[in-house]
């Protein structure tokens, strides 16, 4: 799992080096790259939060490590929002991400700071505080999701 996570964080850092625009050469690039970036951030929360659920056995190390992903991942798929995004690949973004991008900003931010409250959560090894920080973390994706996406 380390050599994984390494691995992500790794292939990240090479990818945000990069200025965000010249990171795509077209905007169906962007979509992608966004759609992947919030999938593994959601493999990795997903997985934290079944363990705060009980619907699997709390492992304090994976908790740790899918966490420290996780936060990570939030980071990344904002700068994929550009203009000339909304059109291209499918995707379940709406109109308003881009008509409404201080609303989207603020709530990415929301995000990520929760998730970087789970993220020091999970390394306590604490599972009552997992399970709080898991419903913040929750709630701002639900919030997001229920504005700007389909």
């Amino acid at each position: 799992m380390k050599k994984l996570v390494t691995l992500i964080l790794a292939s990240a850092a090479a990818t945000l080096s990069v200025p965000a625009m010249a990171q795509f050469a077209k905007p169906e690039d962007a979509i992608k790259y966004r759609q992947s970036s919030l999938f593994v951030m959601q493999q990795n929360f997903a997985r934290v939060a079944a363990m705060a659920a009980g619907r699997v056995p709390f492992d304090a190390k994976v908790a740790a490590e899918s966490a420290e992903v996780a936060a990570y991942m939030s980071k990344l798929p904002w700068a994929a929002f550009g203009d000339g995004t909304d059109k291209g690949a499918p995707t379940k973004a709406k109109a308003e991400i881009w008509t409404d991008k201080a609303k989207f900003n603020e709530y990415a931010e929301k995000m990520q700071g929760d998730m970087n409250k789970l993220n020091a959560a999970a390394k306590t090894g604490n599972l009552d505080s997992i399970k709080a920080a898991v419903g913040a973390v929750g709630g701002s994706c639900k919030t997001c999701h229920d504005a700007f996406r389909s």
